[in-house]
């Protein structure tokens, strides 16, 4: 056993290694270019879009803009905005958190083009919802049904590692060291929540996390924010560290810059997922008049999660310079939080991972469901979600490294088929946004001549 762990960590680095990072940073930042850098200039109005209360309810789709958002955001927003901002410190120095945002600010363009052509390429189901992300551009645009065949494959096997009974093995571990909850209660208690929601299917999953996802952003953004506003004198300092470090990689033994590089972009990918194809399973879902419309929305989750959430983590742990004690990823945030702010930081901290990592099982029971219906047909969809209530206590109540290492190898390879098909469809997302700023532009016009009559 100890020697087929070994493999399949040897498996997880050698996918996640230089190579792959480098594909999804470099498709990022080809695509930023053919774009004309569109996630710069289109941000205000995307996040105008994504936060309006008129969304487009005559359009086809499940679910509304918000809604898409919400739910790929439940799925992204997990214990990597925790564990991982605090692991790419302690393994890559506080210059590791400038490299995360330079990930999320070429992966906004990924992002938007995901979302693009899983709009554009989306089908209608035998039950009459939307189906759509990479496994459909893939055959539909591309003309490769075996790499969305094989893209679904990975996406299955990941839904039900790292986006279930990894997450719920982590709620069950927080809770029992902190509040000393058994992990069967834990469980039992999830397993239920969970089963309440995902058996009612996107509409149900669209609606909860509508709520669920902002209340839950806002509690560890405020948390966050409290501790940078009562210290705010050391965060000047903080971010200056983690811009000379990220050019110098002196915090890291022996001044390995290639650390804090490698470390900062690949949590950064775990963070937010650009890249890896999971997110625009969702965005194919929402009601949206034109591809682009609902791929704008879908690029500010990128900057929702990193730029904005797992600043408040990067930052935060490196104003309290505990990275080189030796505690591990969500051991850091936990120690860092309490030092700033007494006992409760601690409780902070384990009740945002128990909300970021329920987040991520709904978000995932849907990635993984349309996987499932691709690979099979809609009547498989019923059993899968048993399946993946069941899940759900297993993970809580077991150990999990054999899980993480195959979930963590499944959830690299979806990026490889994901990025050919973005690359190779290139000129169609190209096409699609012209398409889509002509309309912005023809509306815009339309607005202003009915202010000035």
């Amino acid at each position: 056993m100890e020697s087929f762990e070994k493999f399949i960590g040897d498996v997880s680095s050698f996918v996640w290694g230089p190579p792959l990072l480098i594909l999804i940073v470099g498709t990022g930042l080809y695509l930023t270019l053919r774009l004309g850098f569109l996630q710069f200039r289109m941000l205000p109005y995307s996040l105008k879009l994504a936060f309006t209360k008129k969304q487009d309810s005559k359009s086809e789709g499940d679910i509304s803009h918000f809604q898409a958002l919400m739910t790929a955001l439940a799925a992204t927003v997990g214990t990597g905005n925790i564990v991982g901002v605090a692991t790419a410190v302690i393994l890559g120095g506080p210059g590791a958190v400038f490299w995360m945002w330079i990930t999320a600010l070429v992966g906004m363009a990924t992002k938007y083009s995901e979302a693009i052509l899983a709009v554009k390429y989306r089908v209608k189901d035998k039950n009459g919802e939307m189906s759509g992300g990479p496994m459909y551009y893939l055959e539909r645009g591309l003309k490769q049904k075996w790499l969305g065949v094989l893209f679904a494959i990975f996406g299955a096997i990941a839904a039900f590692g790292i986006g279930n009974m990894v997450q719920s093995n982590s709620v069950s571990g927080v809770l029992k060291s902190t509040f000393s909850v058994p992990t069967y209660v834990t469980g039992i208690v999830i397993t239920i929540f969970t089963a309440l929601v995902i058996l009612g299917g996107i509409k149900s999953i669209g609606r909860v996390t509508a709520y669920f996802v902002p209340i839950m952003a806002l509690f560890y953004l405020i948390a966050g924010l409290i501790v940078l506003i009562m210290n705010a004198s050391l965060v000047p300092e903080a971010i200056s560290l983690i811009f000379t470090d990220a050019f110098t990689g002196e915090a890291v033994a022996g001044g390995a810059l290639g650390a804090v590089i490698r470390w900062g972009v690949a949590r950064g990918v775990f963070s937010n997922e650009a890249g890896l194809g999971s997110a625009p399973i969702a965005a194919a879902a929402a009601k949206s008049d034109y591809p682009g419309r609902q791929a704008l929305v879908s690029m500010t989750q990128v900057f929702i999660d990193t730029i904005i959430i797992c600043s408040i983590t990067g930052i935060t742990v490196v104003m309290g310079d505990l990275y080189s004690s030796g505690a591990e990823g969500n051991a850091l945030t936990s120690m860092t939080f309490e030092h700033f702010l007494g006992p409760i930081g601690s409780y902070i901290v384990a009740i945002g991972m128990l909300l970021f990592a329920y987040s991520t099982i709904l978000g995932w029971s849907y990635y993984g469901e349309k996987c499932i219906s691709y690979l099979f047909n809609e009547s498989a969809i019923k059993y899968y979600r048993y399946a993946f209530v069941i899940a759900v206590f297993i993970g809580s109540v077991t150990t999990l490294d054999i899980v993480w290492g195959i979930a963590d190898v499944m959830n690299g390879l979806m990026a490889i088929p994901n990025l050919i098909g973005l690359l190779g469809l290139s000129g169609v997302v190209v096409a699609e946004t012209k398409r889509f700023l002509d309309v912005v532009k023809a509306e815009k016009a339309q607005k202003k001549n009915q202010a000035s009559s």
